[in-house]
């Protein structure tokens, strides 16, 4: 009998890329080597003594010696060999990246390298944790708790199978391993498990690590293909028809681009076109597409939509009556608007809704948003409603201005300009002339008269 995995992939299943992973593998062998790599010695952790441990600083200052390349470089370049598995630290296991400090870390024996490719099974992470349930007498993180109680209810059928198998192997480990040996296995296995079912903030990383990356040319075709489509659209790029509010008195583009405006530009109705977020983000769009769905009868949809974005932004005081409004009106078994959404969406919701926040209704609103793009989108853009408001749309001719209407503040501005510099620009033959006409007009001046002395 064969057994499907109905469990939520999150990414962990992904393929290795190799050609990376044998570089890793190359420079691991390098820090192992006795002479030349980085230094490892015994150290205490807890009550036991663990051998060959290595600080995050020495590896740090290996990298950066080795390939010549700052601290900080480094510093990421080990990071990622942690999170490929290659190195696992001692204590803060849950965070997969290197501290520039004594903070402990491993080298990861090869028999759990990503290049051995074993199959990350359910029923072994699922004996993992059940071992690991029984070493810590069930006292579990709270991801492998929730990951813990999932497989439980998914291998109800086979859960004593499993327990047997962890006592098994615990206790085998218990007999033939020293407690050096057996905490340094246990390190190495959990580390394991940490890199390839990791906790949900590691699983962004992870991806991120293992994704192939775009091709620069499709990345560059992308952004001109863009700018190419937005180009008459920006106000740098392109002149404000009619005429540009900021440099002029006429408001007439902010009064024709009014959000709830009775005719819309041909320019604003054009940006309806390139996707179906530009259309729900213009509030004069979202009613004219709102009037196409009410004539198809599927306005409820946006409806749902509108109210999800309303419970999202709302206020905090309101956000639980809000939540319950839209469960009776969308939702419940006879709402006057229901909406059809699938079977698990609905479960996800409606058990959210017990504890509801902003988000509650995420899932369902996506579900309903892809609806809309897929479905009622297209046959907007086909339908007569789409063709009569691009018909009716308007096109403003650009305003001939012979003297700008500027700014009070602008024009005294210059009438201050303009006096200083007839101030400063004087007229020398005018100054001359009128020195001479001073000069002519000037009683001579009184004689002297000489005293004789006596």
């Amino acid at each position: 009998m064969t057994i499907r995995n109905t469990l939520q992939d999150h990414g962990q299943r992904h393929r290795p890329r190799m050609a990376c992973l044998k570089k890793a593998e190359k420079v691991m062998l390098e820090m192992q080597e006795p002479k030349a790599g980085v230094k490892s010695q015994p150290q205490r952790l807890v009550i036991s003594t663990i051998p060959h441990a290595i600080a995050g600083e020495d590896i740090i200052a290996w990298l950066a010696d080795r390939f010549l390349i700052d601290a900080q470089e480094a510093r990421n370049f080990g990071s990622m060999l942690v999170a490929l598995g290659y190195i696992y630290p001692l204590q803060d296991h849950k965070r997969l990246v290197i501290k520039p400090d004594a903070s402990l870390y491993r080298f990861q024996t090869p028999y759990f390298w990503p290049t051995q490719q074993w199959p990350v099974e359910d029923t072994d992470y699922a004996i993992y944790l059940a071992k690991r349930n029984i070493r810590k007498r069930g006292i579990l993180e709270l991801h492998e708790q929730e990951q813990y109680n999932r497989l439980h209810k998914w291998m109800n059928h086979k859960w004593d199978f499993i327990v047997m198998q962890a006592k098994e192997q615990y206790r085998s480990v218990c007999k033939q391993l020293n407690l050096r040996i057996r905490e340094v296995f246990q390190c190495q296995e959990r580390a394991y498990w940490v890199v390839h079912r990791a906790p949900v903030r590691m699983i962004f990383t992870q991806q991120a690590i293992m994704r192939p990356r775009v091709k620069s040319s499709v990345s560059i075709g992308a952004i001109v293909k863009y700018c190419a489509t937005y180009s008459s659209h920006d106000p740098f790029l392109s002149k404000c028809l009619p005429s540009n509010p900021w440099l002029t008195d006429d408001a007439t583009y902010w009064t024709l681009n009014m959000p709830n405006v009775d005719i819309p530009t041909k320019m604003r109705v054009e940006r309806w076109t390139f996707s179906f977020g530009e259309l729900l983000s213009d509030p004069r769009g979202r009613s004219d597409f709102r009037l196409f769905l009410k004539k198809e009868f599927s306005g409820e949809n946006l409806a749902f939509w509108e109210s999800c974005e309303d419970l999202k932004w709302g206020t905090a005081a309101t956000m639980t009556d809000k939540a319950e409004q839209i469960y009776k009106t969308f939702l419940a078994r006879g709402a006057p608007r229901w909406i059809n959404i699938d079977g698990n969406t609905m479960e996800i919701t409606v058990k959210g809704l017990k504890h509801p926040h902003r988000y509650v209704l995420d899932p369902a609103q996506t579900h309903i948003y892809m609806l809309m793009k897929k479905d009622s989108y297209g046959r907007y853009m086909k339908s007569p409603v789409f063709k009569e408001t691009l018909k009716k749309a308007i096109c403003p001719e650009e305003h001939k201005f012979t003297r700008p209407s500027l700014s009070p503040i602008v024009l005294r501005q210059l009438e201050m300009e303009q006096k200083a510099k007839m101030a400063a620009t004087v007229d020398i033959t005018q100054v001359m002339s009128k020195l001479s006409k001073q000069g002519k007009e000037a009683p001579p001046p009184p004689p002297t008269t000489a005293t004789t002395s006596t």
